[in-house]
């Protein structure tokens, strides 16, 4: 799996803003946090938002901003593998809180050019507060000079249009009315591409769904992680997720009890443009499981581009495809 570190100035960052926050205490507002990520069902709504105070928002920077980061930066590369010379103007993050997806597009587009902008709506005072404050040091102007605004994203939201709109680990926070609601503002606001991202549980893969049929009536075209806009061929118990690795942070570690130095963050998400503005293909093929590597072969389990899934078995007579799967890794495109 990629390994995917915070930025230098947004790791400074973290640890210059939360040094003065005792870890026993940090470790309270984890544990809430922890029990409203992991559980079942809408958690909040536009009237009281998961993070409640100064208090709520440091906890979560530490404890789930860099996963955050990770996913969606991970899923703004396979965008970025389909969509070239592609690069947005402007950004609208949704939900964004202390702003981990405005820094992961700005790390993905470092050549932006001059002018892009990011805002980032949220309903959560105490998370723009300091996500406004993180961003202050950043060496990336997208995101030093990136509007925070506050707004309720539930019900019927009138969003500002962007080229490229994210909305990351904020949907199963929402009533499933609210929640239909926003994907379809915020498909119309999206001039360009939309990513979406959730926890890589049965739960957050299900929402997954339901945004990418709502996206496709909306009219606009998947690139990734599916090939294709057909129905999704993983039924039953199994579901589609992924995974980054992130590197922890002495501070992470401290805040959340952790003894190695990484941890692997599981993600379900969703890369989808409009084709007369991003003209782009998706792959042939997705790797869906961890390559199954035996005695002179490769078992790569696919997601292909006529709908199905099927399992390529590649030998060593297959020469330089035989060693390019053993470099193969889940979540990649093959060939």
């Amino acid at each position: 799996m990629p390994t995917v570190p915070l930025p230098d100035d947004l790791r400074d960052a973290l640890t210059e803003q939360l040094h003065t926050t005792a870890p026993s205490k940090a470790s309270a507002h984890v544990e809430r946090l922890i029990a409203q990520y992991r559980g079942r069902g809408p958690s909040t709504s536009a009237a009281a938002p998961i993070l409640r105070d100064p208090s709520d928002a440091a906890a979560y920077a530490a404890y789930r901003m860099p996963a955050t980061y990770a996913a969606v930066r991970a899923a703004l590369d396979a965008l970025r593998a389909r969509t070239g010379d592609w690069a947005p103007a402007t950004h609208l993050d949704l939900g964004g809180g202390t702003g981990a997806a405005t820094w992961a597009v700005a790390a993905s587009w470092p050549t932006a050019r001059p002018g892009h902008t990011s805002t980032v709506l949220d309903w959560s005072a105490p998370a723009l507060d300091l996500g406004r404050r993180l961003a202050g040091s950043a060496q990336a102007p997208a995101v030093r000079e990136a509007r925070w605004t506050r707004v309720p994203l539930g019900g019927a939201a009138e969003l500002p249009a962007a080229d490229l709109v994210t909305v990351s680990y904020l949907i199963g926070e929402l009533t499933p009315a609210d929640r239909a609601a926003l994907i379809d503002a915020a498909a119309a606001a999206t001039r360009g591409a939309l990513v979406v991202a959730e926890p890589g549980t049965p739960d957050g893969y299900a929402r997954i769904l339901d945004a990418r049929d709502r996206l496709i009536a909306a009219g606009l075209t998947v690139l990734a992680p599916c090939p294709h806009d057909a129905a999704c061929p993983i039924t039953g118990t199994d579901w589609c997720h992924f995974a980054a690795r992130v590197p922890r942070t002495s501070l992470h570690r401290q805040i959340k009890g952790g003894t190695l130095p990484y941890e692997d963050e599981k993600f379900s998400y969703l890369a989808a443009v409009r084709p007369a503005a991003v003209p782009a293909t998706p792959a042939p093929n997705r790797v869906v499981r961890h390559p199954l590597i035996r005695k002179g072969q490769v078992l790569l389990d696919l997601c292909a581009a006529d709908g199905t899934l099927t399992r390529a078995h590649i030998t060593k007579r297959h020469g330089t495809d035989y060693r390019a799967a053993r470099d193969t890794e889940w979540g990649q495109t093959w060939p």
